[in-house]
């Protein structure tokens, strides 16, 4: 169903109520995999229905819904949120005053410092509030206005070709963070939890969110090894494998624990509550053991656990087919970045001319 444009009293009001029901949309669209309680989810989108009268509360909102399990919504908030408040610095009158090359100045000076990645994801959710407003506004005499807005060709938004490599630690520094996950000093009910998730993600090179999705039926012991059962980007399911060493004590003292403090969550980690974990607090605690064992890097947080564990795998095994069935990508391209970090070849380049002028 339409509405008017301009539908509240000012721009900054109409502007909030288009962002609200834009984001509300995609919380309909969203995969639902990741919920545990959908009583909460409808409470939210009841929330979203109603309005926030502010930007604070459609803030506050998204979290609770990102939290609750719905991941998807901070690729279209996050830029969004920030969009508004540059939007509404211009004083405009009437929303029809947004034009395509005040966006592009947006994502010119927002996007300095993020990567390549970070920048699309601002395009598409960018493109995607505009789209919809174009599919659901009416002026005031009765037809839409079109913003028509495709932002081609912005600067710093680079194709894969174009890809960035990414960080990841060597062997040393893996040996340092593993031996930094036993010692850094965390309270006794988290850290048997934490050094285990975080163990899983660099001995195996699964994603962060594959890890958060773990339930204790996923786990099947069998001889010297653990196989996990991932189900990964897509709903596609892959298995793992890991060696029981690595974290057979701590995987039961935390299933001990889970019993001592009541929690039935079938989610392997959880809060005392049995709520799920976020991302962010993993990633929290990623960077604060990476601090303590003194690693540093150009971009610092858990997927370089993932990064690292790949780089490892292909410099070892020299098999790109191996590591894209552990990372579980869909295309070999994907995990072909890896071939950059091979020492061996780049030895074997760099050593191409010796005999020459001999």
């Amino acid at each position: 169903m339409s509405q008017l444009l301009n539908c509240k009293a000012n721009f900054a009001d109409s502007l909030l109520f288009w962002l609200t029901r834009f984001l509300r949309y995609k919380l309909t669209t969203l995969s639902s995999k990741n919920v545990q309680n959908r009583d909460a989810i409808s409470l939210i989108i009841a929330k979203f229905q109603a309005l926030p009268s502010s930007l604070n509360e459609l803030e506050i909102l998204c979290k609770e819904a990102r939290k609750n399990g719905l991941i998807g919504i901070a690729t279209y908030a996050n830029p969004l949120l920030k969009l508004y408040p540059y939007l509404v610095a211009m004083s405009f009158e009437r929303l029809e005053q947004i034009h395509e090359e005040l966006l592009i100045d947006f994502l010119t000076i927002q996007g300095s410092g993020l990567s390549s990645a970070t920048k699309k994801n601002y395009r598409v959710a960018m493109i995607g509030f505009f789209a919809y407003l174009d599919k659901h506004n009416r002026t005031e005499d009765g037809k839409a206005h079109i913003f028509n807005i495709e932002l081609k060709n912005i600067g710093g938004i680079r194709g894969r070709s174009g890809q960035k490599l990414p960080a990841y630690m060597n062997e040393t520094e893996i040996d340092i963070f593993l031996r930094s996950i036993d010692e850094y000093p965390q309270s006794q009910k988290i850290a048997i939890r934490n050094r285990l998730i975080l163990k899983l993600i660099i001995y195996t090179g699964i994603r962060v969110s594959e890890a958060l999705n773990l339930r204790m039926k996923d786990i099947f012991p069998q001889k010297e090894v653990y196989l996990l059962q991932i189900r990964g980007k897509g709903d596609k399911m892959r298995v793992v494998m890991i060696k029981r060493q690595h974290i057979e004590s701590l995987l039961m003292q935390w299933i001990k624990q889970k019993k001592e403090l009541g929690i039935k969550s079938e989610l392997l980690f959880c809060n005392q509550k049995g709520e799920s974990l976020s991302q962010a607090y993993i990633y929290k605690v990623v960077d604060q053991i990476l601090s303590y064992g003194g690693i540093y890097k150009e971009k610092m947080g858990a997927h370089m656990l993932r990064h690292s564990f790949a780089t490892l795998l292909y410099q070892k095994s020299q098999d790109l087919v191996l590591v894209q069935e552990a990372l579980g990508h869909a295309d070999l391209n994907t995990s072909r970045i890896y071939t950059h970090f091979d020492t061996n070849r780049l030895i074997q380049a760099a050593s191409i001319m010796d005999e020459m002028g001999k």
